[in-house]
């Protein structure tokens, strides 16, 4: 029994005192199980795009399909009224977001460091969400490029900033599948929850009955489709 460890001479239950209290909830479930339970908050949600530039793109793994979940996700982001915020590494160098994408952001944060948070992104999160206060914890949904560099770094930054992160896996990338895998791997193992343009839709949704479900419905029947 969870919690509990069994007497070996009386035969009665007592308290475990291996696990602090602070890592257990209700039931005495464990807090990441907990945060593995919690969906997606509309009203909590920042969508942030990293780095669909247009000289990065052609060398990714099935770049176009990436572009595409990305369009589907943010014009569904914006449907429902998702601050989405883009970023772009170096532009000098590795030039803007594509006119799709960067069309598609309310906001560009322009940065050198491969983790944004390093180059104001918490900054612009919270004015993002101002009612919810400069400290608050919020929803990012998040997808990109490079999965094992910059959509990686910033992934981990914002964990340690105590938001929820919520990776697209869909919609984001490498040049090389290998270390698309690796990333995706890693950051499910830090503590991001991985997930689908439609699981990001349908948990913003919550109901059928949403007053925005029957716009969304030809973006989510519109599913693109890999050339592979």
């Amino acid at each position: 029994m969870h919690g509990f460890r069994q007497s070996r001479q009386r035969g009665e239950l007592r308290p475990t005192t291996d696990r602090p209290a602070s890592e257990t909830h209700i039931g005495g479930s464990p807090a990441g199980t907990v945060r593995r339970m919690n969906t997606i908050q509309l009203d909590q949600s920042v969508l942030v795009l990293i780095d669909y530039q247009t000289r990065l793109m052609p060398s990714m793994d099935d770049g176009e399909l990436l572009i595409a979940h990305a369009i589907r996700l943010a014009d569904m982001a914006i449907a429902l009224g998702v601050p989405v915020i883009g970023t772009e590494q170096n532009p000098a160098s590795l030039g803007l977001n594509v006119p799709s994408i960067r069309s598609r952001c309310g906001r560009i944060v322009e940065k050198t460091h491969f983790d944004a948070c390093a180059d104001g992104l918490l900054d612009v999160l919270a004015s993002a969400r101002p009612k919810r206060g400069a400290d608050a914890s919020l929803d990012i949904v998040i997808a990109g490029c490079e999965a094992h560099v910059c959509l990686m770094q910033t992934s981990l930054g914002l964990l340690r900033a105590g938001h929820r992160v919520w990776v697209v896996a869909e919609a984001s990338g490498s040049r090389l599948a290998f270390n698309r895998k690796q990333a995706l791997r890693r950051l499910r193992q830090s503590g991001a929850q991985l997930v689908g343009v439609e699981m990001v839709a349908f948990e913003w949704l919550k109901d059928c009955r949403h007053e925005r479900f029957k716009h969304l419905l030809p973006m989510l029947k519109a599913a693109p489709v890999s050339s592979r």
